[in-house]
């Protein structure tokens, strides 16, 4: 008599490249461990099922265009709120087989998703390019503007020239067409794709100023103005990397 196959092996199976005869086949297994396992299946392929279709809904916007826009360039922004570091922004064009489901607006995922989505949209992305307005230019400019201006120059280091592009609630300083959305984070894939990287480029910056600038909790709160960076600026002071016109920095100058 053949000998079952353990439940560890089908655990290892389900979560592999599993065919939908060999899951049909599973569900004929009367033991209470296989049909556990055959329900968190189920449950992990409606998300999946879910986030493709919430993919397809976001890609619709790019589809619409690259017909008479090949290149378009997403671009959003990290940072504008905190009281310390700069304003990341970034400009991402991506491929029209782009493929990465689970793109969303960066506030949405995970540290360690977005650490991964970060690497495959890299690795697939035609070209990416980075704009920062740090703190001295902030003060110098208002946010707004700064920020504006940062995006202008994530726009302009493309290796590739946009046709097109597609902007997270702001206007940039360029002849390129370009729209305006709010909230386009999670109506476009090349806005949401450019947020996730700007997010992980500003997260790993707050972690390093962390080192460099103890005291203020910067690698936990990244720059925003919670009670332990209110009592870091009490105590130690103003950094170089504080925004001295944000009036809680100027309360403490």
């Amino acid at each position: 008599m053949t000998k079952p196959e353990s439940i560890a092996a089908i655990k290892a199976r389900l979560l592999d490249d599993i065919s939908e005869e060999e899951v049909a086949l599973l569900r004929s297994d009367a033991r209470a461990g296989v049909q556990k396992l055959l329900v968190q299946y189920d449950k992990r392929m409606a998300k999946l099922a879910a986030q493709k279709a919430a993919f397809i809904e976001r890609r619709q916007l790019e589809e619409s265009l690259w017909p008479d826009y090949p290149l378009i360039a997403g671009i959003d922004e990290v940072g504008r709120g905190p009281l310390a570091g700069p304003v990341v922004t970034a400009a991402v064009i991506l491929p029209h087989d782009f493929d990465l489901w689970q793109v969303n607006d960066s506030k949405q995922l995970s540290f360690k998703v977005k650490q991964e989505l970060y690497r495959g949209i890299m690795a697939q992305a035609i070209s990416v390019s980075i704009g920062i307005a740090d703190a001295p230019r902030i003060d110098q400019e208002n946010i707004y503007h700064a920020t504006e201006l940062a995006m202008g120059e994530a726009v302009a280091g493309l290796a590739e020239h946009p046709d097109y592009l597609l902007v997270d609630a702001m206007t940039v300083p360029t002849d390129i067409p370009q729209e305006k959305l709010i909230k386009g984070d999670a109506r476009s894939i090349s806005i949401a794709s450019a947020s996730i990287v700007a997010k992980v480029i500003r997260d790993q910056l707050m972690i390093n100023y962390d080192q460099q600038y103890p005291g203020y909790d910067l690698a936990n709160n990244m720059g925003y103005g919670t009670a332990k960076h209110l009592a870091g600026l009490a105590e130690f002071g103003v950094t170089p990397i504080h925004r001295r016109s944000f009036s809680p920095v100027k309360d403490a100058l």
